[in-house]
């Protein structure tokens, strides 16, 4: 059994960007479909602006994080920065804000999760 955390920072502002989220998707769908595992996927920094074009049915990419989706959570400050506050909640995507407005990444190690960024 391992318990994950896969942290998404990467924005929607170029192609390698894409990349990095469909190979986290990935990653985290693994954890997610492998018998005791746990996964945390955390949408984090520019990575927020991802919630809105996934939950876009007409989004390449979302029926690979459908398959994901009940394990997201996206950081609260960081989705009132980069804009996306109002979609993330029209979508009821659990918001984070354990540690000044953020995620807390100690409180992950803490539950001795692997903490993943990308």
């Amino acid at each position: 059994m391992t318990k994950t955390a896969v942290v998404i920072l990467a924005g929607t502002g170029s192609h390698a960007d894409r990349g990095r989220l469909v190979n986290r998707l990935e990653t985290a769908k693994e954890f997610a479909q492998t018998d005791g595992d746990e996964v945390e996927l955390i949408f984090d920094g520019a990575g927020t602006q991802w919630i809105p074009k996934l939950e876009d049915e007409r989004n390449d990419y979302h029926e690979l994080y459908r398959t994901v989706r009940e394990d997201t959570s996206v950081c609260e400050f960081c989705s009132g920065a980069f804009g996306v506050a109002d979609a993330v909640a029209d979508a009821g995507v659990v918001t984070l804000d354990d540690h000044d407005g953020h995620p807390s990444v100690r409180s992950l190690v803490d539950d001795d999760y692997e903490v993943i960024t990308f």
